[in-house]
């Protein structure tokens, strides 16, 4: 499945069942492909990423995961043509809580995790899953409902809390830093 990597707007909400079964990926970066497989188990999950045309390193890296893989897509998010890969977790519980992981493909040279910087526990008030992930207008954007004391898991009425997130360089890596929390 070829999916551009120079998307404006990509969407993820995350149902899982209870075992959504293996996940077998390929994502085209122009002059770059990934490949991401997962069997997807409950216990003792992992992801391969192989990627194949990078200039340095096309080495297939095996990361142990807790959560299953309910997405994966290429975003070019600081335009430099070259794509940065997200891979959407999600558990299989009725909240899909999510995460993502990222990665750089450093200049098409080589595949690097990306740190995504963590909310402030008080930015985390009312959570209980069923996050969004998408990038929209070089922004790495996580939403989700949030959920006031007496809702049930199915009727949040808290409204969305989202952060915005902008890719900068780190000291080590590439980082996904906040930058922007709304509540509406």
């Amino acid at each position: 499945m070829k999916i551009p990597f120079l998307t404006a707007l990509l969407t993820a909400s995350l149902v899982l069942p209870a075992f959504a079964g293996p996940f077998d990926q390929k994502l085209d970066g122009g002059s770059f492909s990934i490949r991401i497989q997962s069997p997807n188990a409950p216990e003792h999950n992992s992801i391969t990423l192989a990627p194949i045309g990078l200039k340095k390193s096309n080495t297939p890296i095996t990361v142990p995961v807790e959560n299953q893989v309910a997405r994966a897509f290429l975003a070019d998010m600081d335009g430099d043509n070259s794509p940065e890969l997200f891979i959407v977790l999600a558990n299989s519980g009725s909240g899909s809580y999510g995460e993502v992981l990222a990665y750089s493909t450093n200049g098409k040279k080589s595949l690097t995790p990306i740190f995504i910087q963590k909310p402030a526990k008080k930015d985390l008030a009312g959570y209980m899953g069923h996050d969004e992930f998408e990038v929209m207008e070089n922004r790495f954007v996580r939403r989700f409902p949030v959920y006031k004391k007496s809702d049930s898991n199915a009727s949040p009425t808290g409204g969305y809390r989202q952060f915005q997130y902008k890719l900068k360089p780190g000291e080590a890596a590439w980082q996904l830093r906040i930058v922007r929390v709304e509540s509406y």
